[in-house]
C-alpha cells in the first residue's frame, strides 16, 4: 500500500492528543475529588461497570480517529483491474520466410488463419490495430473495432524482403500515440506531465508476431527501450520450426514486383532452415514488462492469440483506498461513542 499525501499522516497526532487530554482531565478530577462520609453510597449510586466497559469505548474511538487519519494520507492499493478501453497492436511479420512450408502450408497461410481467430474471438468494442512488416513496416488498420476491416487487411497480407522487427514495434507505439495522448509518439522528448510513471502501464498492448530475426533496421531492444519508457508492454511470438522446409507461396501471398516466384525456394536443395532470434525476443518482452511465447504450429499459434487477451487487459493499477478508511474510520468511532453512551446512562 502506498500513500499520495504522506505528509497528511501528521494528522495522526490528534490521537496522542486526545489520550493526554483524557488523562489530564482523570487526573485534575481527582484533585477536586468530593469528601463524603460514605463510599459505599457513591458506588450505589453510579452505573455498574467493568473494567473493559470503560476501555472499549475509549480504545475504539482511538482506532477510528486512526484511520480517518490515514484516510486523509490517500492510501493507495496496487491491484489488478480489467481494462475495458485498451488497444492491441498486432504487428505481423510477412518476410519471405513466412512463406516456409514448414507449418503446413505454410506459416503466412497459418498465421493468418489464427489472425483472424483472434479478431474474432474478441469483445465488440475492443480495439485493435494491424502492423505489418518486412523490410520496412507500415500500419495497416489503425486501432479499430470493425472486425471486417481487420479481416480484409489479414487476408490482403503479402510477403516482402528483410524483416525489421524494431521499426514494427516503433511503428506500433506511434499508431498508439494516435489515439492515447498519454503516450508521446516517437521522436518526442519524454518527461511530460502525461507520460506514464516509471515502472508502471497504460492499457495498450504491441502484440508483435515473427519467425525469424531482425535484419535491418533499427535494434529490437533499442524499440523496445522506447516502449518501456511509455508504459508499452511488448509481446513477442517467435512461431515456427527450425527444421529445414521449402519456401512456397501462392500468387495471392507475394507482393507484386518483389521478385518472388510463386513457387519461391531458398539454396541448399530447396530446403531452407530458419532461425528464431528467441534471446532478443525474449529480452524484448521481459524489457518492457511483456512476456514471450513460442508457437511451432498452426495450433499452438491460434491457442497463444487466443489466449493472449486475458494477459493483456489485466494490469496493476494504483486504486484509491480512502473512502473504505473513511468508513472505517467512522464505524469505530460511531461505535465508541455509542458504547460509551450506553455504558454511562444513569
Amino acid at each position: 500500500m502506498s500513500l499520495a499525501w504522506p505528509w497528511a499522516l501528521a494528522a495522526l497526532l490528534v490521537v496522542p492528543l486526545l489520550l493526554l487530554a483524557r488523562w489530564w482531565l482523570n487526573r485534575r478530577r481527582r484533585k477536586v475529588a468530593v469528601r463524603v462520609s460514605s463510599i459505599a453510597l457513591i458506588r450505589a449510586a453510579l452505573p455498574g461497570r467493568s473494567r473493559w466497559q470503560r476501555r472499549i469505548p475509549a480504545a475504539l474511538f482511538a482506532l477510528g480517529m486512526l484511520a480517518l487519519g490515514l484516510a486523509v494520507a490517500r492510501p493507495q492499493a496496487s491491484l489488478a483491474v480489467p481494462q475495458d478501453s485498451t488497444s492491441i497492436l498486432l504487428a505481423m511479420d510477412v518476410s519471405q520466410s513466412m512463406c516456409s512450408t514448414d507449418v503446413p502450408p505454410n506459416r503466412l497461410a497459418a498465421a493468418r488463419d489464427a489472425a483472424r481467430e483472434f479478431v474474432l474471438a474478441q469483445d465488440d468494442g475492443t480495439q485493435i490495430g494491424l502492423v505489418a512488416f518486412s523490410g520496412i513496416s507500415g500500419l495497416l488498420v489503425e486501432p479499430t473495432d470493425d472486425k471486417q476491416a481487420l479481416l480484409t487487411a489479414i487476408d490482403n497480407l503479402r510477403t516482402s524482403r528483410g524483416t525489421a522487427i524494431g521499426q514494427a514495434i516503433l511503428t506500433s507505439i506511434d499508431a498508439i500515440a494516435e489515439i492515447n495522448p498519454a503516450v508521446p509518439p516517437t521522436g518526442v522528448e519524454l518527461g511530460s506531465p502525461d507520460a506514464p510513471a516509471p515502472g508502471s502501464y497504460v492499457a495498450d498492448t504491441i502484440v508483435v508476431l515473427t519467425d525469424g530475426a531482425n535484419t535491418q533496421g533499427v535494434d529490437p531492444v533499442t524499440a523496445a527501450q522506447e516502449a518501456k519508457a511509455r508504459g508499452l508492454r511488448v509481446y513477442t511470438i517467435g512461431f515456427g520450426t527450425t527444421e529445414p522446409a521449402p519456401l512456397i507461396c501462392s500468387p495471392d501471398q507475394m507482393t507484386a514486383g518483389s521478385g518472388a516466384r510463386p513457387e519461391w525456394r531458398g539454396g541448399g536443395g530447396g530446403q531452407r532452415a530458419q532461425l528464431i532470434d528467441e534471446e532478443t525476443l525474449g529480452e524484448v518482452a521481459e524489457l518492457t514488462g511483456g512476456e514471450y511465447f513460442r508457437a511451432q504450429d498452426a495450433e499452438q499459434l491460434v491457442d497463444v492469440l487466443t489466449d493472449l487477451p486475458g494477459t493483456i487487459v489485466v494490469q496493476k493499477r494504483d486504486v484509491e483506498m480512502t473512502v473504505w478508511f473513511v468508513l472505517a474510520g467512522a464505524l469505530l468511532a460511531g461505535t465508541g461513542v455509542g458504547l460509551s453512551l450506553r455504558w454511562n446512562r444513569s
